[in-house]
């Protein structure tokens, strides 16, 4: 069923690869909201978790039917934004550039690098200007609280790798054993296709990020890389959406209990350089959103 009227929740959850719904949450609304981008993914999940208010997303869409590069990411983060998201986790899944690294860890990514090519990767344009602080990508204190919330649970045969960098790449076809030695060579950790642009329009939006990677595989580079079969990936797969519903329950537990201060909630504070007078009235208004905060409406 799809409910018109408005929710609040300052909690998002993204679900990626295996990861399409969260089994415990209760008191399940279905929203779909229309943004000046179209339309997210999926109509929004609503309902509470662990005692909060979290709006779940499907980023692939019902049914896994959108490849990386047709997910509508502006729209998706519109959305969150919109219902009032200020933290947001995104699980994915990813494939594992080290080999301390293994199948079915979890590793809280805190750095990106950005090997897409055909996805835009900001609300602005269209007569304004402006530009994000991005050296620290992620929020640390949400990051923090990922990582308390998975050491608190002591998943069994689950190692947490804190920090390292996710390298994003455009898809849909797997890299080339060539490129993920290159990657490797760049330092990345792990490799996947889907939190850039995500993490920038969330920053964008002031929404606080955080980056929790699901390791299936080890990409090419590695010599078993042969031996490893689609039902061996699957398995991981799915072990690995277990312990995601586990960690995100215990997460949105703690955000709720204790919501941290993040410096993404003023990102655009000194960032918009274009003078109120120049920017158009559609693009204002269009943004309103994002701006109204900042801008004296005329």
């Amino acid at each position: 069923m799809t409910y018109s009227t408005e929710s609040h929740a300052k909690i998002g959850i993204i679900g990626g690869s295996g990861l399409y719904q969260m089994e415990a949450l209760q008191d399940v609304q279905e929203i779909s909201i229309e943004t000046p981008f179209g339309s997210p993914s999926a109509p929004l999940i609503v309902g509470q978790l662990s005692g909060a208010p979290v709006a779940f997303l499907a980023r692939h869409g019902r049914g896994h039917h959108l490849m990386p590069s047709e997910i509508p990411f502006r729209a998706n983060i519109y959305a969150l934004k919109k219902i009032g998201v200020e933290y947001l986790i995104s699980a994915s899944a990813v494939g594992s550039l080290k080999e301390e690294v293994k199948p079915r860890d979890l590793v809280i990514s805190h750095q990106f690098i950005d090997r897409t090519k055909h996805r835009v990767s900001t609300f602005f344009g269209e007569g304004i200007v402006a530009h994000i602080g991005f050296g620290h990508p992620v929020c640390a204190q949400l990051s923090q609280v990922l990582a308390e919330a998975i050491e608190g649970l002591d998943l069994p045969d689950i190692t947490l790798h804190k920090g390292g960098t996710y390298l994003c790449m455009e898809g849909p076809a797997f890299s080339t054993q060539a490129e993920s030695k290159l990657y490797r060579s760049w330092g990345a950790t792990v490799i996947g296709m889907t939190n850039i642009p995500e993490a920038k329009l969330a920053r964008e939006a002031e929404i606080a990020y955080g980056s929790l990677n699901l390791v299936t595989d080890y990409d090419c580079w590695h010599p078993d890389h042969d031996h490893v079969t689609v039902e061996m990936i699957l398995d991981n797969l799915y072990h690995n959406a277990e312990n995601a519903q586990k960690v995100i329950q215990e997460t949105v537990r703690r955000l709720h209990e204790n919501p941290p201060v993040s410096e993404a909630h003023s990102a655009l504070k000194y960032a918009i350089v274009t003078r109120p007078e120049f920017i158009p009235d559609a693009t204002r208004e269009k943004l309103g959103l994002l701006l109204d905060k900042y801008l004296v409406q005329g």
